[in-house]
């Protein structure tokens, strides 16, 4: 009982109760139990012994008002997204947004703990740490009624920087000029690269001891690494979960692409493939970095570690001079960024939140 008293209360609840049972003046209980008369006044007259609740009657926000509140916990409720994930969300509709309003938000209207489930308990674990460089590369296919298209993607673990090739085979050779290109996109020394067993980037495992192997000399792929100093290494045979930072973004560029919108060619799709990338790489905020964007990320490595750099990261800034020609158009126009970035939200918080599959409008 003793825990929940007031800070500075002089009383406990038996003396209160003694005080309410007593037939004595105020003045002789006030003198035997040390109290002032306005005290036992007080407690002769409550009908309880527990401290009456402090604070005001109606608690509401200083910061955010009855809409933001409502849109708040409208959106917790449909969502079930974590604090965190829901301020992620938001920030961007309601600026005054903090995680503290938001935890009382919550808190006002009963819903600051999620349902426990343990079918939805994460079973992930976390990378070690590792400093910037460390990049994952990853081969996927997008599929259209006129043909195929091989997206061969990098994005580094630290930083979530991506970048993207087209290809229409992936063969060693396509996989060595991809890496080459990394090298060259990327604005930092990469130092490791993780891929699969694939064709494209190693040897099959069971011709990598064989006499062969002496002749022909290591793959291409690992002789570009050798050339530009980075180490290569490659998941356990059957298990593409050890390289999952580069298949759940290829996710979520098809849940952005191919499985929202509608392409009347291939040539569309790769601008709108180059559109998101810069989106996301420019605007997207995401969890792991601390809600900053791939690229505010890197610029916040280059402060830090300015020596692995090879030139200003500031240099990507995507504009009329850059080499970005489909990204730029597409990522220059205020609608259009806005839209994909809106895209590459929903995507990421709420899957459920996926618009149907429409139409590109082409502007004239």
């Amino acid at each position: 009982m003793a825990g929940s008293l007031h800070g500075s209360a002089r009383t406990t609840p038996r003396v209160r109760a003694e005080l309410q049972a007593s037939k004595e003046k105020t003045s002789s209980l006030a003198r035997r139990y040390g109290l002032s008369r306005t005290t036992v006044t007080k407690w002769r007259a409550r009908k309880t012994t527990h401290d009456a609740p402090m604070g005001p009657s109606s608690p509401h926000s200083t910061v955010l008002t009855l809409a933001e509140e409502a849109m708040i916990v409208e959106f917790r409720r449909r969502t079930l997204l974590p604090l965190d994930d829901v301020l992620g969300c938001l920030r961007e509709s309601i600026p005054k947004l903090t995680r503290s309003s938001l935890h009382r938000c919550l808190e006002r209207h009963g819903i600051s703990r999620l349902p426990e489930s343990p079918d939805q308990a994460s079973k992930r674990g976390k990378f070690t740490a590792t400093p910037i460089g460390y990049v994952h590369i990853d081969i996927s296919e997008l599929r259209l009624a006129e043909g195929k298209l091989n997206m061969f993607l990098a994005i580094d673990r630290v930083s979530k920087f991506t970048y993207v090739e087209f290809r229409h085979d992936a063969g060693k050779m396509n996989g060595a000029e991809f890496l080459r290109g990394v090298v060259e996109a990327f604005p930092y020394a990469i130092h490791t690269v993780l891929t699969d067993n694939g064709m494209a980037f190693a040897d099959l495992p069971k011709n990598r001891n064989r006499p062969t192997r002496r002749y022909l000399g290591a793959h291409i792929f690992d002789r570009v690494c050798a050339e530009n100093g980075i180490e290569h290494k490659l998941t356990k045979p059957y298990h593409p979960w050890t390289n999952g930072q580069a298949e759940r973004m290829n996710r979520t560029v098809k849940d952005a692409t191919i499985k929202a919108f509608h392409y009347p060619d291939l040539e569309s799709l790769k601008t709108h493939v180059l559109a998101f990338v810069s989106a996301y790489n420019f605007a997207k905020h995401l969890k792991a970095i601390r809600w900053k964007t791939p690229f505010e990320a890197v610029c916040h490595a280059w402060t830090t570690t300015p020596e692995i750099f090879k030139l200003n990261p500031r240099h990507l800034i995507p504009g009329p001079n850059t080499g970005m020609v489909h990204a730029t158009i597409a990522v220059s126009r205020p609608r259009l960024r806005r839209r994909l970035y809106a895209i590459a939200a929903s995507r990421t918080c709420n899957p459920a939140l996926a618009r149907p599959s429409q139409r590109i409008r082409r502007k004239p």
